[in-house]
This record gives C-alpha cells, sequence and structure tokens, in this order.
C-alpha cells in the first residue's frame, strides 16, 4: 500500500508491504531516497488503538486517535499530529487540485496505473488548470491538470506506460 503523510510542516512517502512473518516498511522524507525497514509479527501486538512492537532492539508502545486524514499519535513521551493519505485519498486530492501532495515541482502519481495519453511536451508552457496527462487507475479515466503556470522541464512516462504510486509522472521549471 502506498501512503503520504505530513507532520510539522514535513512530508512523507510510505509504502507497506505485508507478507506471512513481517512488514517491508519504505519511508520517504520530501526529497531524500527511500529508506528501507522490517518489522516482525512475531514482536507485534495490537489491542484497541494501541500498538506495541520491537523494532532495532527498541520496545514501541504507540497509541493512535483518528478521523478520516488527522491521527494524533502518541509514542515515547510526546504527540504528534499527522496527516495521512492513502492512494484513494491522494488521488482525489490531486484531481482536485491538479497536483500531488507530495512536492511543488512535480505531478507525482498517487496511485499504481495506466498513462492513456500525454497532452504535454518538455519545454511546453502551460497554465493553471491546462490538461498535462490522462491516468486510467481505478478503472476510472482522470484527468490530471497544472496546478499553476509554469514550464514543463521534463516528461517522465509515455502513452500506455504503466506507473507505481510514487512515480514521478511529470517535473515543472
Amino acid at each position: 500500500m502506498y501512503f503520504e503523510a505530513e507532520t510539522n510542516g514535513v512530508n512523507y512517502a510510505l509504502t507497506i508491504r505485508e507478507d506471512r512473518e513481517s512488514w517491508r516498511v519504505g519511508v520517504k522524507k520530501e526529497e531524500n531516497e527511500w529508506d528501507y525497514y522490517n518489522i516482525s509479527k512475531k514482536d507485534y501486538k495490537q489491542v484497541d488503538q494501541t500498538i506495541s512492537f520491537i523494532f532495532n532492539n527498541s520496545s514501541y508502545l504507540v497509541d493512535v486517535i483518528g478521523n478520516e486524514t488527522d491521527y494524533t499519535v502518541y509514542t515515547r513521551g510526546s504527540y504528534r499530529k499527522i496527516n495521512i493519505f492513502n492512494d484513494e485519498m491522494i488521488l482525489h486530492e490531486s484531481l482536485k487540485t491538479g497536483k500531488s501532495l507530495g512536492g511543488e515541482n512535480t505531478l507525482t502519481s498517487g496511485m499504481p496505473g495506466k498513462i492513456v495519453k500525454v497532452f504535454v511536451k518538455e519545454g511546453q508552457e502551460v497554465k493553471e488548470g491546462d490538461p498535462l496527462l490522462i491516468m486510467e487507475a481505478m478503472k476510472m479515466e482522470n484527468e490530471m491538470r497544472a496546478s499553476k503556470d509554469g514550464v514543463i522541464s521534463k516528461v517522465h512516462v509515455g502513452d500506455a506506460e504503466t506507473v507505481e504510486a510514487g512515480t514521478t509522472l511529470i517535473s515543472f521549471e
């Protein structure tokens, strides 16, 4: 699964893959590289909204209270407010605003999908609201539009290309 989260003005991309014995968690802070972690299921317990697990030989007790995208997390003596967006929420937000949650100079795929048609090319000037591409996701074709005036610096995808969540589709100058 792919998520985007924001806390204290910092954006994170998260991936979580589950197998029989563990979770593989990927964390990418803004423009940094991905870091990956394995969390064993044998060292994990959940009771109501409290999670207990061992990670890197340290014990963590985490209380989570949330509604929709707004969560309050308490761990190790401090509270944090975190906004978390799953694939569907990211797609809906990008369709409303014409941009991804992760960065102002890129258009990023909020979920896995297939590029149906790219309307722009490198060096092209675009105005806010101009169509950039159509992406098929969740059995729907979604037109992605420019969130502001700008110039296309790079088109990273082509027609009929399949993309994963978090893939940079278009970069702007």
